[in-house]
């Protein structure tokens, strides 16, 4: 049986990514022509038939290198699916930190590298941080300029950003965000790098980090200018919020800290334990 050709895979897409459906406008039109080209539409379609999502709904947010859009898998199930555009602009933005990361090093060529890159770096972040048991989305699939991950929201749309969110211990969600930065440098080796209330979703009152593209490993030539950066950021908002601040330097020596100390707190943790209950008998 002959491999189907362009067009009847693009039939088959068209009918399950709602973007897609006729009746549109000229804008409208133009806007999906640039984020559904003709590679992205054959890379939604592997999706499609490797049984990974049925369709593609809704936009869900447009940042600053690919829009989210709502989908859903055989089952019915949500899901998200984020679509990094191949336009030149967002080539300049995203070689930066491609070039700058030890794991890409070594990449070169035209933008559509880049930006494939640019998706695998984000896949691994997500990798990285979910397999150390830290609040991002799990990953799912990436493949060229599409990623599928967890959807963070429910039928009526994503859970709102922290900066629209009204806390009501704020100081209690500051720990929760610090918590995060410590253990992504300590557990992760990570450091998100672009922290702030713009990409913290706040699901059921927990923080749940997002757009972790740029996350550079701890050992990169400036993990550490974008660990005060980050630090700088949270305490800034949270701050505003009335939250109880820790002092930056506190947090890094935090990061820092030889895991041997972490053992150590452990340990007196149990022999502490073991005490009380000793006092108790």
């Amino acid at each position: 049986m002959p491999a189907p050709s362009y067009e009847e895979k693009y039939a088959y897409v068209e009918k399950r990514i709602d973007a897609l459906k006729t009746n549109k406008t000229g804008d409208e039109r133009q806007t999906e022509g640039e984020v559904f080209d003709r590679k992205t539409l054959m890379t939604i379609y592997g999706f499609m038939k490797k049984g990974l999502i049925d369709r593609v709904h809704y936009p869900v947010s447009t940042g600053k290198e690919g829009n989210v859009f709502y989908a859903t898998d055989p089952d019915g199930d949500p899901l998200a699916l984020k679509i990094f555009r191949t336009s030149t602009s967002t080539f300049k933005r995203v070689a930066t930190y491609i070039e700058g990361d030890p794991r890409f090093r070594g990449i070169t060529g035209n933008r559509w590298k880049f930006i494939y890159a640019w998706a695998s770096k984000e896949f691994s972040n997500l990798d990285r941080y979910y397999d150390s048991e830290l609040p991002v989305p799990e990953p799912v699939a990436v493949d060229q300029n599409c990623l599928l991950m967890e959807y963070v929201g429910d039928e009526t749309g994503p859970c709102p950003q922290l900066k629209d969110t009204i806390l009501e211990d704020p100081t209690d969600t500051y720990d929760e965000v610090v918590s995060f930065i410590i253990d992504g440098w300590r557990d992760a080796h990570l450091v998100h790098g672009d922290l702030s209330e713009y990409n913290i979703l706040m699901e059921e009152g927990e923080p749940v980090i997002i757009d972790v593209g740029q996350a550079m490993t701890a050992d990169s030539f400036n993990a550490k200018d974008l660990l005060d950066r980050d630090i700088r950021n949270i305490n800034r908002f949270f701050k505003n919020r009335g939250a109880e601040i820790i002092d930056p330097e506190t947090i890094k020596e935090e990061c820092f800290a030889p895991e041997d100390d972490d053992e150590d707190a452990e340990e007196e943790d149990e022999y502490d334990e073991e005490e009380d209950e000793e006092e108790e008998e």
